[in-house]
């Protein structure tokens, strides 16, 4: 990016001569100690007596020895808050089982033997949603990535592959549906009102795909055949009176067999594939082998409840989720460092089929800024790491942006130096060779390399280096010749106990680029370059002229970009790019070097009125050109979020940066205010439709609200109440209720008031009306926060509900970093209310106050406070604590 980049070292530390001392770290668990299993587990069957504050599970393990482990004769079972009520080794009751910590250990002499364990759980108060659990009088699971082990004793790792038969019982009026992984072989009626029903899996996985579900659910049937001719049930369960708003789901889900039998020869395996709508899930969805488990805010979706913004996530996030059937299922890991092997692949998968699906330089641009939003802070920052970590306390700390969406453009940038034809026969040759196995991201990197034909040596680098590549590009013409001096630097990482990374060797770097001829506005051709030495030349002979650069198009590098030219070279980009990323990134670049200048003090008034004036420019060009869809129009109208901008400083100050910014937003409002209205009047005269040119129209509709609030809040706050009023849909509704939210006046109140009467009992929308207000621009927004988390629809024990209000706080630059320290202490607050409840979501909030080294001195001190007082705690998580402890450094 035409940024100037900042290496990511730290300032002097601010902290205070009495601060505490930094907490003591749980166990590390590292990857080089890994060894395989000394016992297997070919087959288990489970049986399980159902019951909200009862349920009691019999497992029977049919054990043998691995012939590649280290021989030993203990089998270790891991377990999680649990005591055996019994326990026979073939079939025969035993005493001299012994605990090691939660572990269950046995001493097995022999080859082979079948252990029987059971267990009592109570999933009413299981708080952690992890293992078995209750969810509004339904029972379900998750466990990913090690919750089997709180519903019996198992050696819970993803290299102990087995099949499953599993067997439920329990009342039918309280779970007439009883659900899980595999094909349902039987079913039957029990004593006193009881029913059962038996499934068995025939494919090997890890227990950490284990799901079942069990509750008083209806479904929206429907069927896919296969490209080979099998019929596939498909059934998305919901509770009564939600099935009406499943069929985008069914749609995208049967979108997805389609796609990845096209895209990867990927075709389904069973007769049956079932989705589960929960209300209360600590993720977005879960994979488990033909019983997939969602989020229902990943399911539920009409016009007047969901955005459109909602209807691509449940298109991506079905695709995710059953994409992973083949890249995650069929081939899965090894052990949680090879995370991304199935993630990273995964996401790359949902990307691609979202592309396909819709708009692919808009969903280009969108996973961009997402990854810059989350995982660009993430690499500069003290939780660091590399997609294939080398250690871990936590393993529910690891399924970060990292692994995922960096994970996903490392394989996509073995896609852009192979070609898709050569790329397919690499992961075709993946999946061949691993298929029903545990496997790791090298054998990924070893089937691309030799399907591919690539030489991928150096390329490792990225698997094991945390931290984004810092790119310095000088330009020099002379005569016909450009040449393209470049450098690369991947900066240090933090060092916590030995296991910082200070030194990076060079990767390469995959760049796609153009040079266009500044009379003509024309190029010869994309190339691509690759640039994997420390110092690099490019030479480009037949340019009379100096050329106009366009590099990295498609974001073919996930690297950080300084490049400094002329602003009327990006005008030109921004205006006239042929690559719709190239075209995004000229405009960020103009608004993200105005706004550092700006903040640094580096502008007087003549230069920043010339600086806005090429901005406006380009916005003139976005505005009035008539071969964009209004999609991308959308797209390249949204300045750069202040998160992205706070990473382009070695310190920063989160209250200048937003002041800039929003003072940039209000000139662009009012200079150009009767472009904002005329654009209004414009796109409000579409009706509504999910087809691409009324979704941009509604895009656009929010965006010149949001430019005029800013500029002319008076003409702002008159066209979106009457937006409100009008509304037929979900967005045009929320959208205009963000902007009434950051307003004073009746008719924000009126507005609010309107929205929760109008959905009351409605979670996923009443959860919108909570973001809507945390996330506000208003200036009494921590009140705010304050008075919701005590309203009576706001609850603890819901992760949705918490991260409504929260997270939408925590990403809420003027009120998270308000000068007083009362945003990080409401986060910390949080942390330590909800830590005993859900760890998990807990630390999720821990970045958010991780970041203070790259935070101005007075709000660093308050930050790194707020850190002290978690970890003063007398009885953290392993999940808080590691989050905490390295943040903490």
């Amino acid at each position: 990016m035409d940024i100037a980049s900042r290496p990511s070292e730290t300032p002097e530390n601010p902290q205070t001569a009495d601060a505490a001392p930094p907490p003591q770290a749980p166990l590390i668990i590292r990857r080089e100690d890994y060894l395989p299993p000394a016992w297997l587990v070919p087959e288990i069957a489970l049986d399980f007596a159902l019951g909200l504050d009862a349920t009691h599970v019999t497992a029977k393990l049919n054990v043998r020895r691995n012939p590649d482990g280290n021989g030993a004769g203990i089998l270790r079972l891991n377990g999680d808050q649990l005591a055996p009520v019994a326990v026979r080794i073939d079939g025969q009751a035993v005493d001299d089982w012994r605990l090691d910590g939660p572990d269950l250990l046995l001493d097995l002499p022999g080859e082979a033997h079948q252990v029987t364990i059971e267990t009592q759980l109570n999933p009413a108060a299981n708080s952690q949603l992890m293992g078995l659990y209750a969810s509004h009088g339904m029972l379900c699971t998750q466990c990913e990535a090690e919750g089997f082990r709180r519903i019996t004793f198992f050696p819970d790792r993803p290299d102990v592959l087995s099949t499953y038969r599993v067997r439920m019982s329990g009342d039918k009026a309280a779970f007439p549906i009883l659900l899980s992984n595999g094909n349902c072989e039987a079913t039957g009626e029990g004593p006193d009102g009881t029913h059962w029903a038996e499934w068995y899996d025939p494919w090997p996985k890890p227990c950490y795909l284990f799901a079942l579900v069990a509750g008083d659910l209806v479904a929206n049937h429907d069927s896919f055949t296969t490209r080979s001719g099998r019929e596939v049930a498909l059934n998305i369960w919901v509770r009564k009176g939600d099935e009406g708003r499943t069929q985008h789901a069914m749609d995208s889900l049967k979108h997805s067999f389609r796609w990845d039998e096209e895209a990867f020869g990927r075709e389904y395996d069973l007769d049956l594939f079932n989705v589960v709508a929960v209300s209360d899930f600590n993720m977005g969805a879960m994979e488990n082998k033909g019983l997939n488990v969602f989020n229902t805010r990943y399911v539920l979706a009409d016009p007047d409840t969901a955005t459109d913004g909602d209807y691509d996530a449940i298109e991506g996030v079905i695709g995710h989720e059953y994409f992973h059937n083949w890249s995650g299922n069929r081939v899965t890991c090894r052990d949680w460092f090879q995370l991304s092997l199935k993630e990273g692949f995964t996401v790359l998968r949902d990307q691609m089929f979202s592309a396909d699906m819709g708009s692919p330089a808009v969903k280009r641009i969108e996973d961009v800024r997402v990854l810059r939003a989350a995982q660009f802070p993430e690499d500069s920052g003290p939780l660091a790491h590399p997609i294939r970590p080398d250690s871990y306390q936590e393993i529910s700390n690891f399924y970060t942006a990292t692994v995922y969406n960096k994970g996903a453009e490392v394989i996509r940038m073995m896609r852009t130096m192979a070609g898709p034809e050569r790329f397919r026969a690499g992961t075709d040759l993946y999946f061949d060779r691993h298929d029903g196995e545990a496997a790791t991201c090298e054998d990924f990197v070893k089937a691309i390399e030799d399907g591919a034909k690539l030489d991928l040596t150096q390329f490792r680098r990225w698997y094991s280096q945390a931290g984004t590549p810092q790119v310095s590009i000088v330009a020099d013409h002379r005569d016909d010749t450009l040449v393209l001096n470049m450098t690369q630097v991947v900066p240090a990482t933090p060092n916590h106990g030995g296991e910082g990374q200070p030194e990076k060797q060079p990767v390469p770097i995959p760049l796609k680029l153009a040079l266009f001829d500044r009379e003509t506005g024309t190029h010869r051709g994309e190339q691509l370059i690759v640039l994997d030495q420390a110092e690099q030349r490019f030479v480009f002979e037949g340019h009379s002229r100096p050329p106009i650069v366009s590099i990295n198009r498609g974001f073919s590098a996930p690297v950080a970009i300084e490049f400094e030219r002329p602003a009327k070279d990006l005008v030109f980009l921004a205006a006239k790019d042929d690559d719709a990323f190239a075209r995004y990134e000229a405009m960020q670049s103009l608004v993200v070097r105005h706004l550092i200048a700006v903040v640094s003090g580096n502008l007087d008034e003549r230069a920043r009125n010339a600086e806005r004036g090429a901005i406006a420019e380009a916005f003139g060009a976005v505005l009035f050109d008539p071969t964009l869809d209004d999609l991308m129009r959308g797209e390249l109208l949204i300045l750069p979020a202040e998160g992205y901008l706070a990473e382009q400083f070695l310190v920063a100050d989160p209250a200048a940066i937003h002041a800039e910014r929003e003072a940039l937003k209000a000139w662009l409002g009012d200079a150009m205010k009767d472009d904002w209205q005329d654009l209004h009047d414009r796109v409000s005269a579409v009706p509504y439709s999910r087809d691409a040119a009324a979704r941009g129209a509604r895009k656009l509709k929010t965006q010149a609200l949001a430019y005029l609030a800013a500029g002319a809040p008076a003409e702002a706050k008159t066209r979106a109440i009457a937006q409100y009023r009008k509304a037929d849909n979900m967005t045009d509704r929320q959208g205009a209720l963000m902007v009434l939210a950051g307003l004073d006046g009746a008719e924000r109140e009126e507005a609010l008031a309107d929205f929760h009467a109008r959905y009351a009992g409605n979670a996923l929308v009443i959860d919108k009306w909570f973001s809507l207000q945390a996330g506000s621009l208003h200036p009494k927004v921590l009140e705010h926060v304050r008075q919701l988390a005590e309203h009576p629809d706001f609850t603890m024990n819901n992760p949705n509900r918490v991260r409504a209000l929260y997270m939408a706080f925590a990403v809420n630059a003027k009120g998270f970093h308000a000068a007083s320290g009362e945003g990080y202490k409401i986060i910390g607050d949080l942390i330590r209310r909800l830590d005993p409840i859900n760890p998990q979501t807990a630390a999720r909030f821990v970045p958010s106050l991780g970041r203070w080294r790259r935070i101005e001195p007075k709000r660093a001190a308050q930050m790194r406070a707020e850190l002290e007082r978690i970890a003063a705690e007398p009885s953290l998580s392993r999940d808080v604590l590691e989050q905490v402890t390295k943040s903490l450094g």
